[in-house]
């Protein structure tokens, strides 16, 4: 078998030549063809066309590597991978922890209502009966500390340190709770 292959292989690169266009293309599926023709001579039948079955491989590599290549996009320059990282999520992270922060600026009332409204989906009724307040006063609270945060978050006054976001998610996690259990 070993000779009869050999004696195929300028046959083989006339037709991969023809299937690709490019020698060295035509060079990696004769290649191929080869490696799986030997990794599968027990799979031939002896008495067979040999130069049929070589042929065969070589024509299923061609399309195979086609289908792959279809969903490949080249990307010398790194344009396509540039729009698929995703580095806004760091950015994101930190916005989330400032917010955390600046949460911590706010008066405990102005902060628990904010939680229970913004965080927990508590409705404003349900908020004011959990802080034995009226409707109108959680509504205000809410208001205030929402006005606070912009002005936190548009750098118009200094976050406190950063294991004070600890404490805002830790509150933020049993309001949370609270609403589902």
């Amino acid at each position: 078998m070993k000779n009869e292959l050999v004696d195929a292989l300028p046959m083989l690169r006339a037709f991969a030549r023809s299937l690709s266009g490019n020698r060295d293309r035509a060079d990696d599926l004769v290649q191929e063809t080869v490696m799986r023709a030997l990794a599968n001579k027990d799979k031939f039948q002896e008495g067979t066309n040999l130069h049929a079955w070589l042929v065969t491989i070589l024509r299923n590599q061609y399309y195979s590597e086609g289908r792959k290549r279809r969903r490949e996009v080249e990307d010398a320059e790194g344009t396509h991978a540039a729009r698929l990282s995703d580095i806004g999520a760091q950015h994101g992270h930190l916005e989330l922890d400032d917010f955390l922060r600046a949460m911590q600026l706010l008066p405990d009332e102005q902060r628990e209502a904010l939680v229970l409204i913004g965080a927990s989906g508590f409705s404003y009724e349900e908020a004011a009966e959990i802080c034995e307040v009226k409707v109108g006063t959680v509504k205000s609270r809410v208001s205030r500390a929402r006005a606070r945060l912009e002005e936190v978050m548009s750098g118009g006054v200094p976050l406190p340190p950063a294991e004070t976001a600890r404490r805002s998610a830790e509150e933020i996690e049993q309001a949370m709770a609270l609403r589902t259990g």
